[in-house]
């Protein structure tokens, strides 16, 4: 089933991007120290769930980042990495911009969710440049993030404006990291990259295995306890 294809099935039913932040933000454990990466996973902040502790970390210097504020109560000085307006939780604190990669580079990250440009099969990641010249190259806090946190999950679309996986057997871009990515949320699927492979662990309603190989380079398994990838209306 080619990307068009997809795109006009209304039996597929993708995940807003809205909806792929709530399913990621929802498998992250209790007591997890997570940094939310600039662009779609900072959205994760504002569907946390509530009957758990995590703390929120982001590289300008802040521990507790809330959800975004309602319209009209922006605080112009109280921003998260992607530059959009925050609110702080109950005991969050700031500090200078160095303490925060201290955090990141000694190990205290749990767990990292970031966007990408490309995920191998063996989890390696590019996400800071597509060596177009005229989108300049911006690794930011990834490198340090791929490296120093525990895990790394990443957020993403399944395949390019152009139809093209995302999900790749290797690389074409220059990577931030290698074999760092441990699971996958798309606006189709969520899949486990284990050390056998890619392993699917959910899709969204009205896809199968095969469409989904399609529109994915790497060899997929069904997981044997496969569900359905749903979400509430976001």
């Amino acid at each position: 089933m080619a990307l068009e294809a997809v795109a006009q099935d209304e039996a597929v039913k993708k995940l807003t991007r809205n909806q792929v932040a709530w399913r990621a933000a929802n498998e992250i454990p209790d007591g997890s120290f997570v940094n939310l990466g600039i662009g779609l996973p900072t959205t994760c902040a504002n569907f946390m769930p509530e009957d758990r502790e995590i703390v929120l970390h982001s590289e300008n210097g802040i521990l507790g980042v809330g959800p975004a504020p309602a319209e009209g109560e922006e605080d112009p000085e109280l921003i998260n990495a992607s530059k959009d307006p925050i609110t702080l939780v109950p005991g969050g604190s700031f500090f200078v911009h160095s303490d925060a990669f201290v955090m990141i580079r000694g190990g205290h990250i749990d767990l990292a969710l970031l966007g990408a440009f490309e995920i191998s099969a063996d989890g390696d990641l590019a996400n800071w440049t597509t060596e177009n010249p005229n989108f300049p190259p911006g690794v930011g806090g990834a490198m340090d993030l791929a490296a120093g946190a525990k895990q790394v999950w990443v957020l993403t679309d399944h395949v390019t404006r152009k139809g093209a996986p995302k999900i790749v057997n290797k690389c074409s871009y220059p990577l931030t990291a290698q074999k760092v990515v441990t699971k996958i949320f798309t606006d189709l699927a969520v899949i486990d990259v284990a050390p056998d492979g890619l392993v699917v662990r959910e899709m969204v309603e009205g896809m199968t295995l095969e469409a989904l190989q399609e529109l994915t380079e790497p060899k997929l398994t069904l997981a044997p306890d496969c569900k359905v990838l749903t979400a509430p209306a976001l």
